[in-house]
């Protein structure tokens, strides 16, 4: 009997990419669950190849592409669904990805479909420019507010799925948001916008190995909405891990949220945004991201430390990037490598 197929969006992205690995990695002594068909707009690319090599069925399509989407999905007995916010910054555009690969699966007939998301931060708070300035007309956090809004794809069809909540990515945060910063004084400092909250975050490759697990565990997930995270660390706990990685003294600067916006960083008013909202609700967004939930998820879960010790020596050191000095409400704290 022919072993089931998952069709996987995004398979040379960071999440799609750490699933395809997950799906194709056979257990010790065993053989593969499933069939993987690993779908991207660039089946020629160097990263298409690798996962060819694993042993992936490669295949081109495009989410802006309802045709293409829907070949893609045709034949497949689970779907993972996940959209690029960051490639066009368009709710719109996201929502209408969104919506063609929840019809695809609906009419290709999918059984389990895993779909990538985030909270609506407008449940929490009205965009009204009271809590946050609105973006876009109508958003407080567009990646945050599109993706929960484009559940309503999925869960209005009635389609057998799976939410997958996920946490800020330390990838991203790290190397493109908020690397370390050399500053005047030679200093290296971590910046974060959340004063003294922890932030959840996680390895982008494991995001994908969590949604093999749910696939693994098929009907059982159904229905669930499962928030993942590696840790809860804040300003002072990451600056403490990366001075351990880098070995030299990394000095924590935890902004309030709201200064967020002057850092000087791309896309700097959405991320500020998306910290106050972590910041503010963060009673709430932690409690649906457990990490002791996420470690029985996906036992080789790695914890901050251990991401570092292998990302460590490839992150950007950046000088400092403030459009205006140092807040008053912003702390600052030294933090040295372990003897």
């Amino acid at each position: 009997m022919s072993r089931p197929l998952i069709t996987v969006f995004g398979a040379t992205g960071a999440q799609g990419g750490g699933l395809v690995r997950a799906l194709l990695g056979a257990p010790a002594g065993g053989a593969r669950a499933f069939r993987v068909r690993a779908v991207t707009r660039r089946p020629d690319s160097a990263a298409a190849r690798v996962l060819s090599d694993l042993g992936a069925e490669i295949c081109a399509a495009d989410l802006d592409d309802a045709a293409s989407v829907q070949r893609a999905m045709n034949g497949a007995h689970g779907a993972f669904c996940v959209t690029s916010y960051w490639e066009h910054r368009s709710p719109a555009r996201e929502l209408a990805q969104a919506d063609a690969m929840a019809r695809a699966a609906q009419r290709a007939g999918v059984r389990h479909v895993v779909w990538s998301t985030l909270e609506d931060t407008r449940r929490f708070a009205e965009p009204d420019g009271r809590t946050m300035p609105v973006l876009q007309d109508r958003y407080n956090v567009p990646h945050f507010d599109a993706k929960g809004q484009a559940d309503q794809c999925f869960t209005g069809r009635g389609l057998p799925l799976t939410r997958l909540l996920t946490s800020p990515a330390w990838d991203h945060l790290l190397h493109r948001a908020l690397p370390p910063r050399r500053a005047a004084d030679g200093r290296l400092e971590f910046v974060l916008p959340m004063g003294e909250v922890p932030l959840p975050g996680i390895a982008a490759a494991d995001i994908g190995a969590c949604a093999a697990a749910l696939f693994h565990q098929g009907e059982a997930a159904i229905g669930r909405r499962i928030g993942i995270a590696g840790e809860h660390l804040d300003a002072a706990q990451m600056a403490a891990a990366l001075a351990q990685a880098l070995g030299e003294p990394v000095r924590a600067v935890a902004l309030h949220p709201a200064e967020g916006g002057a850092l000087a960083i791309p896309d700097a008013a959405e991320l500020a945004n998306m910290f106050r909202f972590l910041h503010d609700f963060h009673d709430e967004v932690l409690a649906l991201r457990d990490v002791r939930a996420t470690r029985a998820l996906h036992p080789g879960l790695q914890d901050f430390a251990s991401w570092l010790a292998a990302q460590a020596a490839h992150l950007p050191i950046e000088a400092p990037a403030f459009s205006r000095p140092l807040p008053p409400g912003g702390s600052a704290a030294a933090t040295g490598p372990a003897a």
